[in-house]
């Protein structure tokens, strides 16, 4: 009887082997990829995938024609935007490979936005010595990129930790603490801990002066939970942001960085924007309009690229 037990589970057994080592394999293949041809790899990927892919090749579709619709995208610009989403899974999961076999291993362009960043820092701090900074990456290009940077930066400003508000799930490639033991995650999409949320962000913000929060992200990624927004105008159309950042920066003095990461011919960059002072009556429409500038230049690139409700949808608290 065990024997036929045996042979029966064998197919099992195989198909898992199989599966494995073509997982191993394709890791493999991609942990020796430059950037350019992760790149080029991405776009060959969703133009083959496209046409078997039913889901993916309308995902591209929609990606493009929001883009023409909300920021007249050329077309020329069409496969870059109908691609993003490849390619960030793509990097996502290069840089994410990268830092886990090759802890040292060296990325300039991320490594010079790090710096540029903390030169910034630093001139604010001097400034105004007395005002805590938010550092707000936008949505753009790759999430493992701006750990990178973050690692970077933390780096450059001396500090054994550094606190960042994410949406993204734990571990979607692995185990994400062997790759960002110095980054705390303050995950927002989980209802364990979320009411403490504010309070750990304060309790960061007092201990090292800065912390990290994506405050472009739209509405409608956190409509699972209550929330309280802010009307402001976005590509000159009436639309609303969440108005935590506001609400914190103004009863703390708070300054906020907000920067975007760019990924052009296998090279990273970024553009960074002058501090917003969070005390300040317009700065909801400040950030807004930054929120407008990176759409416009950068909209192949952007993350949620593809969802029609964009900065429209606000729950109701």
């Amino acid at each position: 009887m065990n024997l036929f037990k045996d042979i029966s589970q064998l197919p099992g057994r195989l198909s898992k082997w199989v599966r494995q080592r073509t997982v191993k394999l394709y890791y493999a293949v991609l942990l020796s990829q430059s950037l350019p041809s992760v790149a080029r790899w991405a776009t060959f990927s969703w133009c083959i995938r496209s046409v078997f892919n039913e889901r993916l090749r309308w995902n591209g579709f929609v990606r493009y024609e929001m883009g023409r619709d909300t920021v007249s995208l050329k077309r020329s610009q069409a496969l870059r935007a109908m691609t993003g989403g490849v390619l960030e899974s793509l990097l996502d999961q290069r840089l994410y490979l990268g830092r886990k076999a090759r802890p040292n291993e060296p990325w300039p362009d991320l490594r010079e936005v790090a710096r540029r960043l903390a030169r910034q820092i630093e001139q604010l701090r001097q400034d105004y010595p007395t005002r805590p900074i938010i550092l707000s990456p936008f949505h753009y290009v790759s999430q493992y990129a701006y750990v990178y940077v973050l690692e970077e930066l933390r780096k450059a400003l001396r500090l054994e930790s550094l606190s960042a508000v994410t949406g993204v799930p734990r571990d979607r490639y692995g185990v994400d603490a062997s790759v960002m033991p110095h980054l705390v995650p303050l995950h927002t999409g989980e209802a364990k801990g979320r009411n403490s949320l504010g309070l750990n962000v304060v309790r960061a913000l007092r201990r090292d002066g800065i912390v990290v929060l994506f405050a472009d992200v739209p509405p409608f990624t956190m409509r699972k939970f209550p929330m309280e927004t802010v009307e402001v105008s976005i590509l000159g159309r009436p639309s609303r942001i969440h108005r935590g950042v506001f609400g914190i920066g103004k009863h703390m003095d708070l300054m906020l960085l907000p920067f975007y990461l760019t990924f052009s011919r296998g090279r990273f960059d970024a553009h960074v924007f002058d501090a917003i002072s969070l005390s300040s009556a317009d700065a909801p429409q400040q950030v807004a309009d930054c929120i407008s500038s990176a759409l416009t230049n950068n909209y192949p690139h952007w993350l949620m690229a593809g969802y029609p409700p964009m900065y429209g949808f606000a729950c109701t608290k």
